[in-house]
């Protein structure tokens, strides 16, 4: 998905021009951490809310956020980039939008944080009905095709995996989201081939099948 594909026509942007106290009253009004600042279409940068609420009540009555050009934020990201872009440009930024802009540094529009994570939370297949398995592995032992011939196996199927190197280990932990919550089996098979299960979450069949057989045998014994 592309960023021009999340832009919300909803979010407001300034002009050099406006008043100091009309920037913090949309601010306000949106429940924004920075709002974009827009001159002749062109993107000028994020004024922050924190920079507006350090001005002289005198200035944020009648001053307009002009002189506040050298403080503006150079965040924004190119109408044609994965959202993934502008996900990391929110982090970097620490803001709650995202300008978006086109080839000539023409404001396009902005996207909202909660639009973001909503999509990330489909690329992530979270709204996928499934289980979830946590490896952790040296980085040399790391093998996708290894991985997936283990899930299938066992009749499943990964429908998403992620990796995050940890800063001070360097250890590999790779999250398997498969497409069926009874696990056990799959779990067993990587425990088999001596990986690390860290962390799993579904429905762990083995502890059912135990349940089972022993209702099977108490009735059995009353027979």
């Amino acid at each position: 998905m592309l960023t021009a594909n999340l832009i919300n026509n909803n979010i407001p942007r300034l002009k050099p021009q406006d008043s100091v106290s009309k920037a913090l009253q949309l601010i306000s009004d949106f429940k924004l951490t920075h709002l974009p600042v827009v001159s002749d279409h062109k993107f000028l940068g994020l004024i922050s809310e924190d920079d507006l609420l350090d001005v002289d009540e005198d200035d944020q009555q009648g001053g307009s956020i002009e002189f506040l050009q050298e403080s503006l934020v150079q965040g924004a990201v190119p109408e044609d980039a994965h959202f993934l872009i502008a996900v990391n440009c929110s982090i970097q930024f620490d803001t709650n939008i995202v300008p978006v802009i086109n080839a000539e540094k023409e404001y396009v529009g902005a996207i909202n944080t909660s639009d973001l994570l909503r999509a990330l939370g489909n690329f992530s297949g979270a709204n996928e009905i499934g289980g979830i398995i946590e490896l952790e592995m040296e980085r040399s032992q790391f093998a996708i095709s290894e991985i997936s011939r283990i899930v299938e196996s066992n009749d499943c199927t990964i429908l998403h995996l992620n990796t995050i190197v940890h800063p001070e280990t360097g250890m590999l932990t790779v999250t398997l989201h498969i497409n069926k919550r009874e696990i056990a089996t799959v779990i067993a098979s990587f425990e088999r081939y001596d990986y690390h299960v860290s962390f799993y979450f579904g429905i762990h069949q083995f502890e059912n099948e135990i349940e089972s057989n022993y209702r099977n045998f108490m009735h059995y014994l009353d027979i």
